[in-house]
C-alpha cells in the first residue's frame, strides 16, 4: 500500500494568516524592516500580576498534569468572570479549559459535527472556521453579509440558509476579520430565527472585552436563556490579557457536551499547560486596569489606522466596533503594474504590499471576502503611520 496522507486533508487549506507571517519573517531575517499587520496578536505584555503568578507557580512546583478540563481554581475563576463580565451564570461542570480558543473550537467540531452536517458561517469569517468543519467531514455553508450592513448577518439571510441538515451556526462577535459586532437587538432578531430550528449556536466571544466608543458587547447566552441548552460559548485570555502565547482558552457548554469535549481532549492534548493555567487564574481574578489601558490604546490606533487607510487613493475602510482589525476595500488598487502584470486580486495586493511597501497584511479572500485586506492594528501608532506612508508611496510609484 502506498504511503499516502489522510484524504481528509485534501479539503483543508493552510492558514493564510500564518502563511503571510512566515513570508514576513523571511524578509525580517534578511534585515528588512517589515510593518507586521498580519497576525492578530496584541503587542502588549500580560499584566505584571499575571507574570508574577506564573513565576510563583513555577517555584511552587506547578509542573504536573492537571485535570483534563482544567484546574478547579481556574474553572471557578472562569465561572466568576463569565458572570461578572458577561452576565451569564455557568457551573464548573460546563467548563472545559483548552490550549487556546482555537483548540476549544476544534474540540467542539470533533464533538458535534459529522459527515452530512451543515455548519453555517457568516462571511467574512475567521480562516479556521470552515477548515475545522471540513476536517471532520461536515460541510461549511457560507452566509454572505455586506459592508453596507456592517458585515452583520441579517435574519433573512440566516433564515434562507437554514436547512434540516444544519447542525450549528458559528457566530463571532466582535468579528475577526472585520471588527464588526452585533448590537443586542440584532442578536435578538437572529436568535428568534434560530429558536424554531434544532441546531447549535457556537458563539466565539474571544474579543468580547475589546470594544470601542459606546458599544456594549452582549452575549447571546444572556439574552436567550431558553436556548442555553444548545449554545456553546468560546472564550479565553489570549486577546483581552495579551496572553496569546500562553494558550489558554475554554468552552462553556451544557454538561453532556462538555463531557464529550473532555473525552476528545483527553485523547489529544490532555490539559492546558499547568503554569499557564495559574497565570490565567491571576488574569481573571486580578484588576482590569491593564485591559482598560490596552482597550484605550487600541481605540486610538483604530482611529489612526482607519483614517490613514481612507486617505490613500483607491482604499476604503469601515470603522470597526471591536477587536483590533481594519478590513479595507482595496479593489481601487487593482490595475497597478507589478512584475509586468496588473494587480488583479487581493492576494496580488498583499504580496505587492509586502514587496513594495514592506507591509504584511492578510488577503481578504482567505476570509471569504475577495478584494479586501485585513490590517491588524495591534501595533504602535508610530508603526501605523509609517506603514500608511509606505503604502501611499508604493501606490504613487505604482501609478507612475
Amino acid at each position: 500500500m502506498p504511503r499516502t496522507l489522510a484524504t481528509r486533508l485534501k479539503a483543508v487549506l493552510p492558514s493564510a494568516t500564518l502563511a503571510m507571517n512566515t513570508r514576513a519573517l523571511e524578509l525580517k531575517a534578511k534585515g528588512v524592516d517589515v510593518y507586521a499587520f498580519g497576525v492578530g496578536e496584541p503587542d502588549f505584555e500580560p499584566p505584571a500580576h499575571v507574570l508574577e503568578a506564573a513565576k510563583k507557580a513555577i517555584d511552587a512546583g506547578a509542573s504536573k498534569y492537571t485535570a483534563v478540563s482544567g484546574m478547579p481554581a481556574l474553572k471557578k475563576a472562569i465561572c466568576e468572570a463569565t458572570l461578572r463580565m458577561r452576565g451569564v451564570s455557568v457551573a464548573p461542570e460546563e467548563v472545559c479549559v483548552s490550549v487556546g480558543a482555537k483548540h476549544a473550537l476544534f474540540n467542539v467540531a470533533l464533538a458535534l459535527y459529522e459527515p452530512g452536517d451543515e455548519v453555517l458561517i457568516p462571511a467574512p469569517y475567521w480562516v479556521s472556521y470552515p477548515e475545522q468543519v471540513r476536517i471532520v467531514g461536515a460541510d461549511p455553508v457560507v452566509v454572505e453579509t455586506s459592508e453596507e450592513n456592517g458585515w452583520r448577518m441579517t435574519p433573512d439571510a440566516l433564515s434562507r440558509a437554514l436547512t434540516p441538515r444544519t447542525k450549528a451556526v458559528i457566530l463571532c462577535t466582535p468579528s475577526n476579520p472585520t471588527g464588526s459586532a452585533y448590537r443586542e437587538d440584532e442578536l435578538r432578531a437572529l436568535l428568534d430565527v434560530l429558536r424554531p430550528h434544532d441546531c447549535w449556536l457556537v458563539c466565539d466571544e474571544i474579543y468580547g472585552e475589546i470594544v470601542y466608543d459606546d458599544f456594549k458587547h452582549v452575549s447571546p447566552a444572556k439574552i436567550a436563556p431558553d436556548l442555553r441548552d444548545r449554545m456553546v460559548l468560546i472564550d479565553g485570555v489570549s486577546k483581552s490579557f495579551a496572553m496569546t502565547g500562553w494558550r489558554v482558552g475554554w468552552s462553556l457548554a451544557p454538561k453532556h457536551v462538555t463531557k464529550a469535549i473532555e473525552t476528545v481532549q483527553g485523547q489529544s492534548t490532555t490539559n492546558a499547560t499547568a503554569v499557564a493555567q495559574h497565570a490565567a487564574v491571576a488574569a481573571l481574578n486580578g484588576p482590569l486596569d491593564a485591559l482598560q489601558s490596552m482597550r484605550t490604546a487600541f481605540q486610538r490606533r483604530r482611529d489612526v489606522m482607519v483614517a490613514g487607510l481612507n486617505s490613500i487613493p483607491g482604499v476604503r475602510c469601515r470603522k470597526p466596533e471591536g477587536a483590533f482589525y481594519a478590513f479595507a476595500d482595496c479593489r481601487g488598487l487593482y490595475g497597478i503594474s507589478w512584475n509586468g502584470k496588473p494587480l488583479a486580486s487581493d492576494e496580488d495586493l498583499a504580496f505587492w504590499l509586502l514587496d513594495q511597501a514592506h507591509v504584511a497584511v492578510v488577503p481578504g479572500g482567505a476570509f471569504g471576502a475577495p478584494g479586501y485586506l485585513r490590517f491588524s492594528y495591534a501595533v504602535s501608532e508610530e508603526r501605523i503611520n509609517g506603514a500608511v506612508e509606505a503604502i501611499r508611496s508604493a501606490v504613487a510609484r505604482g501609478r507612475g
